[in-house]
């Protein structure tokens, strides 16, 4: 079962290089008062989606007060408009694009995507049009401790329907279905091992593989993306190419 994944290599590695702390803070923040919002439930005990929130905050090192006052604030007026928004569409080359947003302005968020999506030579799609290209994936990012007997591990979360390991540096990222999702998280909690990070990414199945300088215009488009405030996630399916892997290394 076990298995290499490039793609969730360099997502993850591409994270830990680029990540902004202030941004990542107001998408966890925004991610956790959804999940009050949602769940009509402030306590984590009782609320599955909060309770993820809260792990992924601490895999980022959020403190503890920042947690608290995004949870206290999902009761204010202001977070009653946020919302989930998906958008679909093409960037240069033909890569497919698919951007994950929570904002409080429909319109403002609508006009801003299409017009990163113009701007960088992309065009923006119908929602659904990229269901053939991503997968939706449970992914946990769980640390190598000392004491962690991989081999054991594995054998226990394939039980719970892991379908990928990949070893980066000091993680192990395990990769299952959707559906597996929760059986891994209970699977992780049983076991007292939390992951850094966990949650549903869009993974691709299959990739698109263009020139260096079309390469870089994706890369371009989807950095402007992540820079948005009402961006959560950009997906996309771009070769990573070793000539690509050079350049951006």
């Amino acid at each position: 079962m076990a298995g290499h994944s490039k793609w969730a290599n360099i997502k993850h590695r591409k994270g830990a290089q680029d990540a902004k702390r202030a941004k990542m803070f107001t998408r966890i923040s925004k991610e956790i008062m959804i999940a009050v919002k949602e769940g009509n439930d402030p306590d984590p005990n009782n609320n599955p989606r909060l309770r993820l929130a809260i792990q992924n905050a601490r895999g980022i090192n959020m403190p503890k007060d920042n947690i608290q006052r995004a949870i206290d604030k999902a009761s204010d007026k202001s977070t009653d408009q946020l919302a989930e928004m998906t958008f679909e569409g093409h960037g240069p080359g033909g890569v497919g694009i698919f951007v994950e947003c929570m904002t409080d302005n429909n319109n403002r968020t609508v006009s801003d995507v299409r017009s990163i999506f113009n701007k960088r030579g992309g065009s923006l799609g119908k929602n659904g049009s990229l269901s053939f290209i991503f997968e939706r994936k449970g992914v946990f990012t769980i640390p190598k401790k000392a004491d962690l007997n991989l081999e054991e591990l594995e054998l226990e979360l394939i039980d719970a329907g892991a379908e990928e390991f990949d070893s980066e540096g000091e993680m192990l990222i395990v990769t299952t279905s959707m559906e597996d999702f929760g059986n891994m998280q209970k699977k992780l909690d049983e076991l007292n091992i939390e992951a850094e990070n966990a949650g549903l990414q869009r993974i691709p199945n299959s990739t698109q593989e263009v020139d260096l300088a079309t390469a870089k215009k994706v890369l371009a488009m989807v950095e402007e993306f992540e820079e948005n405030d009402d961006v959560q996630n950009v997906y996309h399916n771009l070769e990573m190419t070793p000539e690509l892997e050079k350049e951006l290394s």
